[in-house]
Protein backbone atom coordinates (compact mmCIF):
# COMPACT_ATOMS: atom_id res chain seq x y z
CA UNK A 1 0.00 0.00 0.00
CA UNK A 2 0.95 3.48 -0.40
CA UNK A 3 2.31 5.59 2.05
CA UNK A 4 -0.53 8.10 1.25
CA UNK A 5 1.06 11.20 2.00
CA UNK A 6 0.52 12.94 -1.45
CA UNK A 7 3.43 15.25 -0.39
CA UNK A 8 4.57 14.83 -3.36
CA UNK A 9 1.69 16.59 -5.46
CA UNK A 10 3.62 18.98 -8.12
CA UNK A 11 6.95 17.65 -7.57
CA UNK A 12 8.90 15.96 -10.47
CA UNK A 13 12.13 13.46 -8.80
CA UNK A 14 14.09 11.82 -11.20
CA UNK A 15 15.55 8.21 -9.73
CA UNK A 16 18.62 6.20 -11.55
CA UNK A 17 18.65 2.56 -11.70
CA UNK A 18 14.59 1.67 -11.74
CA UNK A 19 14.54 -1.40 -13.75
CA UNK A 20 14.80 -3.42 -10.56
CA UNK A 21 15.16 -3.35 -6.74
CA UNK A 22 15.30 -0.09 -4.61
CA UNK A 23 14.84 2.39 -7.82
CA UNK A 24 11.82 0.58 -8.99
CA UNK A 25 10.15 0.22 -5.59
CA UNK A 26 11.02 3.84 -5.35
CA UNK A 27 9.21 4.54 -8.77
CA UNK A 28 6.44 3.27 -7.29
CA UNK A 29 6.21 4.74 -4.08
CA UNK A 30 7.23 8.38 -5.05
CA UNK A 31 4.68 7.88 -7.89
CA UNK A 32 2.05 6.84 -5.97
CA UNK A 33 2.13 9.26 -3.19
CA UNK A 34 1.85 12.53 -6.01
CA UNK A 35 5.14 12.87 -7.47
CA UNK A 36 6.07 13.01 -11.44
CA UNK A 37 8.69 10.57 -11.22
CA UNK A 38 11.62 10.30 -13.95
CA UNK A 39 13.21 7.17 -14.65
CA UNK A 40 16.29 6.28 -15.36
CA UNK A 41 17.95 2.51 -16.45
CA UNK A 42 20.01 1.00 -18.90
CA UNK A 43 17.62 -1.58 -19.70
CA UNK A 44 15.22 0.12 -21.93
CA UNK A 45 12.51 -3.04 -21.73
CA UNK A 46 12.87 -2.98 -18.16
CA UNK A 47 12.29 0.74 -17.94
CA UNK A 48 9.08 0.91 -20.13
CA UNK A 49 7.44 -1.69 -18.19
CA UNK A 50 7.57 0.46 -15.08
CA UNK A 51 6.68 3.17 -16.82
CA UNK A 52 3.51 1.93 -18.35
CA UNK A 53 2.82 0.52 -14.69
CA UNK A 54 2.97 3.39 -13.32
CA UNK A 55 0.68 5.07 -15.63
CA UNK A 56 -1.67 1.86 -15.52
CA UNK A 57 -1.91 2.72 -11.45
CA UNK A 58 -2.71 6.53 -12.36
CA UNK A 59 0.36 8.40 -11.78
CA UNK A 60 2.58 10.38 -14.09
CA UNK A 61 5.86 8.49 -15.20
CA UNK A 62 8.55 9.68 -18.03
CA UNK A 63 11.24 7.24 -19.29
CA UNK A 64 14.59 8.07 -20.05
CA UNK A 65 17.07 5.19 -21.56
CA UNK A 66 20.42 6.34 -19.57
CA UNK A 67 23.37 4.79 -18.52
CA UNK A 68 25.21 6.75 -15.89
CA UNK A 69 28.86 5.47 -16.56
CA UNK A 70 28.15 7.92 -19.28
CA UNK A 71 28.44 11.43 -18.86
CA UNK A 72 26.72 12.57 -22.16
CA UNK A 73 23.66 10.45 -20.94
CA UNK A 74 23.18 12.14 -17.59
CA UNK A 75 23.34 15.42 -18.97
CA UNK A 76 20.77 14.19 -21.34
CA UNK A 77 18.60 12.66 -18.49
CA UNK A 78 18.70 16.69 -16.73
CA UNK A 79 18.47 18.56 -19.76
CA UNK A 80 14.98 16.14 -20.99
CA UNK A 81 13.57 16.13 -17.67
CA UNK A 82 13.89 20.49 -17.45
CA UNK A 83 12.88 20.61 -20.92
CA UNK A 84 9.68 18.43 -20.47
CA UNK A 85 8.71 19.77 -16.79
CA UNK A 86 10.35 22.97 -16.03
CA UNK A 87 11.95 22.05 -12.44
CA UNK A 88 13.70 19.37 -10.51
CA UNK A 89 12.58 18.77 -7.10
CA UNK A 90 14.42 15.70 -5.90
CA UNK A 91 17.42 13.24 -7.53
CA UNK A 92 17.80 9.40 -6.17
CA UNK A 93 21.15 8.30 -7.22
CA UNK A 94 20.36 4.71 -6.88
CA UNK A 95 22.00 2.91 -9.87
CA UNK A 96 24.42 0.51 -8.77
CA UNK A 97 26.41 -2.69 -9.39
CA UNK A 98 28.15 -4.87 -7.00
CA UNK A 99 30.60 -7.58 -6.82
CA UNK A 100 31.90 -11.03 -4.76
CA UNK A 101 35.75 -11.65 -5.11
CA UNK A 102 38.75 -11.47 -3.19
CA UNK A 103 40.78 -8.11 -4.62
CA UNK A 104 43.66 -10.56 -5.10
CA UNK A 105 41.86 -12.47 -7.73
CA UNK A 106 40.00 -9.83 -9.56
CA UNK A 107 40.12 -8.07 -12.75
CA UNK A 108 41.38 -4.80 -12.43
CA UNK A 109 37.91 -3.75 -15.06
CA UNK A 110 35.50 -4.68 -12.35
CA UNK A 111 36.63 -2.18 -10.06
CA UNK A 112 36.38 0.41 -12.78
CA UNK A 113 33.19 -0.76 -13.55
CA UNK A 114 31.84 -0.10 -10.07
CA UNK A 115 33.16 2.95 -9.77
CA UNK A 116 31.62 4.64 -12.62
CA UNK A 117 28.41 3.08 -12.35
CA UNK A 118 27.97 3.48 -8.79
CA UNK A 119 30.13 6.74 -7.77
CA UNK A 120 30.97 8.60 -11.27
CA UNK A 121 27.41 7.98 -12.52
CA UNK A 122 26.16 9.81 -8.73
CA UNK A 123 28.32 12.74 -9.22
CA UNK A 124 27.41 13.21 -13.44
CA UNK A 125 23.63 13.01 -12.61
CA UNK A 126 23.62 15.35 -9.66
CA UNK A 127 26.37 17.94 -10.86
CA UNK A 128 23.75 18.37 -14.07
CA UNK A 129 20.83 18.63 -11.52
CA UNK A 130 22.07 20.50 -8.79
CA UNK A 131 21.31 24.08 -10.60
CA UNK A 132 17.61 22.96 -10.12
CA UNK A 133 17.78 21.61 -7.32
CA UNK A 134 19.17 24.58 -5.80
CA UNK A 135 16.29 26.47 -7.76
CA UNK A 136 13.71 24.81 -5.41
CA UNK A 137 15.55 24.12 -2.48
CA UNK A 138 15.09 20.42 -3.19
CA UNK A 139 16.33 17.30 -2.07
CA UNK A 140 19.69 14.87 -2.64
CA UNK A 141 19.42 11.50 -2.30
CA UNK A 142 22.35 9.05 -2.55
CA UNK A 143 22.04 5.26 -1.96
CA UNK A 144 25.00 4.08 -0.32
CA UNK A 145 25.03 1.24 1.92
CA UNK A 146 25.81 0.37 5.31
CA UNK A 147 29.05 -1.08 3.10
CA UNK A 148 29.78 2.69 2.42
CA UNK A 149 31.12 2.83 6.70
CA UNK A 150 32.21 -0.88 7.11
CA UNK A 151 34.47 -3.72 5.22
CA UNK A 152 32.82 -5.79 3.63
CA UNK A 153 35.14 -8.82 2.47
CA UNK A 154 35.35 -10.11 -1.28
CA UNK A 155 33.30 -6.63 -2.13
CA UNK A 156 36.49 -3.95 -2.40
CA UNK A 157 34.92 -2.51 -5.63
CA UNK A 158 31.50 -2.13 -4.10
CA UNK A 159 32.80 -0.64 -0.56
CA UNK A 160 34.98 1.76 -2.13
CA UNK A 161 32.26 3.22 -4.37
CA UNK A 162 30.39 3.52 -1.39
CA UNK A 163 32.69 4.85 0.81
CA UNK A 164 33.58 7.46 -1.89
CA UNK A 165 29.89 8.48 -2.29
CA UNK A 166 29.75 9.19 1.19
CA UNK A 167 32.42 11.99 1.48
CA UNK A 168 30.88 13.38 -1.69
CA UNK A 169 27.38 13.56 -0.43
CA UNK A 170 28.08 14.50 2.88
CA UNK A 171 30.63 17.59 1.86
CA UNK A 172 28.32 18.34 -0.85
CA UNK A 173 25.92 19.21 2.01
CA UNK A 174 28.00 21.26 3.75
CA UNK A 175 28.65 23.50 0.88
CA UNK A 176 25.38 24.25 -0.23
CA UNK A 177 23.64 24.22 3.85
CA UNK A 178 22.97 27.81 3.77
CA UNK A 179 21.12 26.76 0.03
CA UNK A 180 18.63 25.16 0.91
CA UNK A 181 19.67 22.10 -0.14
CA UNK A 182 18.56 18.58 1.87
CA UNK A 183 21.10 15.79 1.14
CA UNK A 184 19.73 12.11 2.28
CA UNK A 185 21.88 9.66 2.29
CA UNK A 186 20.47 6.49 2.94
CA UNK A 187 22.38 3.36 4.25
CA UNK A 188 20.44 -0.18 3.36
CA UNK A 189 21.77 -3.13 4.60
CA UNK A 190 21.34 -6.36 3.07
CA UNK A 191 18.15 -5.07 0.79
CA UNK A 192 16.12 -8.38 -1.05
CA UNK A 193 16.73 -7.17 -4.97
CA UNK A 194 18.26 -8.74 -8.26
CA UNK A 195 22.01 -6.71 -6.99
CA UNK A 196 23.31 -9.92 -5.38
CA UNK A 197 22.75 -12.33 -8.65
CA UNK A 198 23.79 -9.08 -11.30
CA UNK A 199 26.92 -8.91 -9.25
CA UNK A 200 30.03 -9.18 -10.76
CA UNK A 201 32.68 -12.17 -9.95
CA UNK A 202 36.09 -11.78 -10.40
CA UNK A 203 36.16 -11.68 -14.15
CA UNK A 204 33.22 -9.11 -14.28
CA UNK A 205 30.63 -11.52 -15.41
CA UNK A 206 27.40 -11.60 -13.68
CA UNK A 207 27.41 -14.23 -11.23
CA UNK A 208 23.33 -14.91 -11.64
CA UNK A 209 22.53 -16.82 -8.00
CA UNK A 210 22.66 -14.87 -4.82
CA UNK A 211 25.18 -16.24 -1.97
CA UNK A 212 22.65 -15.08 0.63
CA UNK A 213 19.16 -15.61 1.92
CA UNK A 214 17.04 -13.19 0.18
CA UNK A 215 14.07 -14.09 2.27
CA UNK A 216 15.62 -12.69 5.42
CA UNK A 217 16.40 -9.66 4.17
CA UNK A 218 13.89 -6.19 4.29
CA UNK A 219 12.25 -5.93 0.47
CA UNK A 220 12.76 -3.42 -1.12
CA UNK A 221 9.25 -2.18 -1.15
CA UNK A 222 10.02 -1.59 2.61
CA UNK A 223 12.79 0.21 1.97
CA UNK A 224 11.64 2.73 -0.09
CA UNK A 225 8.37 3.75 2.27
CA UNK A 226 11.33 4.50 4.61
CA UNK A 227 13.07 6.75 1.87
CA UNK A 228 10.13 8.45 1.23
CA UNK A 229 9.21 9.22 4.40
CA UNK A 230 12.82 10.56 5.14
CA UNK A 231 12.89 12.95 1.95
CA UNK A 232 9.41 14.15 3.43
CA UNK A 233 10.80 15.03 6.37
CA UNK A 234 14.22 15.99 5.02
CA UNK A 235 16.67 13.94 6.95
CA UNK A 236 20.37 13.86 7.09
CA UNK A 237 21.42 10.51 7.06
CA UNK A 238 19.29 6.89 7.26
CA UNK A 239 20.68 4.10 8.59
CA UNK A 240 18.38 1.11 7.78
CA UNK A 241 17.54 -1.85 10.12
CA UNK A 242 18.41 -2.16 14.00
CA UNK A 243 20.93 -4.71 12.58
CA UNK A 244 22.70 -2.17 10.13
CA UNK A 245 22.82 0.72 12.89
CA UNK A 246 24.51 -2.16 15.46
CA UNK A 247 27.19 -2.85 12.95
CA UNK A 248 28.25 0.71 12.34
CA UNK A 249 27.77 1.64 15.60
CA UNK A 250 29.81 -1.23 17.28
CA UNK A 251 32.61 -1.00 13.65
CA UNK A 252 33.04 2.64 15.46
CA UNK A 253 33.63 2.25 18.57
CA UNK A 254 35.13 -1.58 18.75
CA UNK A 255 36.54 -1.99 14.99
CA UNK A 256 38.44 -4.95 15.62
CA UNK A 257 36.43 -7.09 17.42
CA UNK A 258 33.52 -5.91 14.58
CA UNK A 259 35.81 -7.23 12.05
CA UNK A 260 36.22 -10.55 12.98
CA UNK A 261 32.51 -10.92 13.51
CA UNK A 262 31.74 -9.77 9.62
CA UNK A 263 34.84 -12.15 8.42
CA UNK A 264 32.94 -14.62 10.78
CA UNK A 265 29.57 -14.04 8.59
CA UNK A 266 30.71 -13.78 5.17
CA UNK A 267 32.53 -17.27 5.92
CA UNK A 268 28.90 -18.67 6.13
CA UNK A 269 28.28 -17.93 2.18
CA UNK A 270 28.42 -20.50 -0.40
CA UNK A 271 31.92 -21.03 -1.76
CA UNK A 272 33.30 -18.21 1.04
CA UNK A 273 36.66 -17.68 0.08
CA UNK A 274 36.96 -16.50 3.82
Amino acid sequence: MASNLHTFNGKVVIITGVSSGIGKACAFEFADNGATVVLAARRENELKKVETEIKIRGGEAYAVKTDVKNIDACKNLIDKTVEKYGKIDVLINNAGVSMRATFEELNLSVIKELMDTNFYGAVYCTKFALPFLLEQKGTLIGISSISGLTPLPGRTGYCASKYAMEGFFSTLRLENIKKGLNVLVVRPGFTSSNIRKAAFNKLGVPQNETPRDESKMMSSKEVAEIILKAAVNRKRNLTLTLHGKLTVWLHKIFSGITDRIILYEMAKEPNSPF
